[in-house]
């Protein structure tokens, strides 16, 4: 298959299972959420309809590392947001959660794109973000050691999506906690059940 077709085909069932476990789980009835209250770290954060570009760079930042991780990390890229959207779309099942959202009375380009984000978005599946989750797995496939520099503004991107989610009061600090989390896990996981499968693969050519 050529590279490309194949980059795209785990960007769809990848990142795509992902988009299909938050919709099946964004329907559910806000008031049977369990209400999270703002930490002291939330408060540090003043509402900035502005961070708005910097959230939506989010979905840049996924579909480069499909396109541009090395072919290596590829599948474990894929599989890690798989597990991660299990992960996450158990949460959401049985521990939903939400929380108080600012109103958006500004009058700015910014405002009207968080205003129209906010019409597609839930009112819940806060914790864990997968905000976060997705933007830690995308930096950890693109990091490469013999190209540090690259790495770090990849990473420093990474850093300013998951600040821009608390700028937005969209999540609060436990879910980016959350998030992070995930992503270990999920990312471990994927590891293992890969490094499991090659060994099998390798016993039966022997």
């Amino acid at each position: 298959m050529n590279s490309l077709y194949l980059r795209l085909w785990y960007m769809l069932t990848g990142w795509g299972a992902v988009g299909v476990v938050y919709s099946l789980t964004s329907s559910q009835d806000q008031a049977s959420a369990h209400f999270l209250q703002p930490s002291a770290v939330d408060l540090w954060f003043k509402f900035d309809p502005n961070a708005i570009w910097l959230y939506l760079s989010f979905f840049i930042l996924c579909a480069y590392a499909y396109l541009c991780c090395p072919q290596q990390r590829l599948v474990w890229l894929a599989r890690s947001m798989q597990l991660s959207a299990i992960g996450a779309g158990i949460v959401f099942t049985l521990w939903p959660t939400t929380m108080e959202f600012p109103a958006v009375t500004q009058e700015t380009l910014s405002a009207d794109v968080l205003r129209l984000l906010i019409q597609l978005d839930s009112l819940q599946n806060c914790l864990p973000s997968l905000h976060v989750t997705l933007t830690i797995l995308a930096v950890y496939a693109l990091w490469q050691k013999t190209q540090l520099l690259r790495s770090f503004l990849i990473a420093l991107w990474g850093v300013a999506i998951t600040i821009s989610i608390l700028q937005l009061h969209r999540h609060q600090f436990v879910d980016a906690l959350g998030g992070a989390a995930l992503a270990i896990l999920a990312g471990m996981f994927a590891h293992y059940i890969l490094h499991w499968k090659n060994k099998r693969i390798l016993r039966r050519a022997l």
